[in-house]
């Protein structure tokens, strides 16, 4: 990597296009594999290598059932990096440090980085409450600083970061650079519809909301229509609206019955959730593929960090990150003078 600046594994957001770009860039871009088949995956690393001769790296789910197989898929192709979707587990972390790839994973509390950090992974990524999607409750000003005294390996800021300020905040708090979301989706190579895209850049810093209506975990998104009426929804509504979406996420993802069966004892087991949790976290990704692939505002869900408030262009991904640099040198610059 050229410069300390990652673009995060955003589910249906970030494919070959904007993840080559990040990294032809100088950043590191990450495939969001959490929603691709095994074939899917190799057909997006592929196109990622065509595009680009410098490193990038894969998010993947530690509970999907064919997991070693894309873990050794990962291996063979010469990936650099792997990010968890969900906490990871040891034998993964095993498997994949043995095959030379950097494992990075994303933690929203002090504790979380002590136990990913025992197991061997080789980086954290510290989200802040103001991050999008799934989030906790510690913000990133607490939080990032408590983490980097908290373990011994490199540790990445998230959670409000677009700009050269923020990358200086993070090294000043001790992190070797920062992860962003929200402001790479809102880039020209990012393939969220137009639409979509709109609705992002209209929204302000209190056009957000942490719920947990989707899957029941907190989850930041900007407030709809959608997300009131699943917010006011009684339990047996949510449960069957969430049935048929994972029914539906079933056949988009081309997985057997018992292979998603399997899964979902693995997320129910590792992340102690209920049958229905379980039932409303397969459902989710449909509800933000409706919105970030087919462009319905009405029936998808818009997972964005709060910093969306303060992006109000599409500038390419080039630009955002010599943006970035730029402006972080020039504060540097400022501060070792003054």
């Amino acid at each position: 990597m050229r410069y300390p600046i990652v673009q995060t594994g955003m589910g249906w957001v970030a494919g070959a296009r904007l993840a080559s770009a990040t990294s032809n860039a100088g950043g590191l871009g990450i495939i969001a594999a959490a929603t691709m088949s095994l074939g899917e995956l190799d057909e997006a690393i592929s196109e990622v290598a065509r595009r680009t001769d410098n490193p990038y790296g894969v998010n993947m789910r530690t509970d999907q059932a064919d997991t070693k197989d894309r873990a050794k898929l990962i291996a063979s192709r010469g990936v650099k990096v792997v990010s968890f979707a969900q906490a990871p587990n040891q034998a993964l972390v095993e498997q994949l440090r043995q095959a030379g790839v950097v494992t990075v994973a994303t933690v929203g509390a002090p504790r979380h980085a002590i136990k990913v950090a025992s197991m061997g992974v080789d980086c954290v990524i510290a989200q802040g409450s103001e991050g999008g999607g799934h989030t906790g409750a510690i913000p990133t000003s607490l939080l990032l600083p408590s983490v980097v005294d908290s373990v011994d390996i490199p540790v990445i800021g998230a959670g409000g970061f677009y700009d050269g300020r923020g990358l200086v905040a993070a090294l000043a708090y001790g992190a070797q650079g920062i992860a962003m979301g929200t402001r790479f989706l809102l880039s020209l190579e990012s393939t969220v519809p137009d639409v979509v895209k709109a609705k992002y850049l209209a929204a302000s810093l209190a056009d957000t909301v942490v719920t947990t209506a989707i899957d029941g975990a907190p989850q930041r998104v900007i407030i709809t229509e959608k997300i009131r009426s699943m917010e006011k929804a009684g339990r047996l509504a949510a449960y069957l609206r969430a049935i048929r979406a994972a029914r539906a996420f079933q056949m988009v993802s081309g997985e057997s019955f018992l292979s998603l069966l399997k899964e979902g004892k693995s997320m129910k087991s590792s992340q102690e959730l209920s049958w229905s949790q379980v039932i409303m976290a397969a459902s989710a990704p449909m509800l933000t593929k409706a919105a970030m692939v087919e462009g319905n505002l009405e029936a998808g869900i818009l997972p964005t960090g709060q910093v969306v408030g303060e992006i109000d262009s599409l500038p390419s991904v080039q630009e955002i990150i010599d943006s970035i640099v730029v402006q972080a040198k020039e504060i540097l610059e400022k501060l070792r003078t003054a």
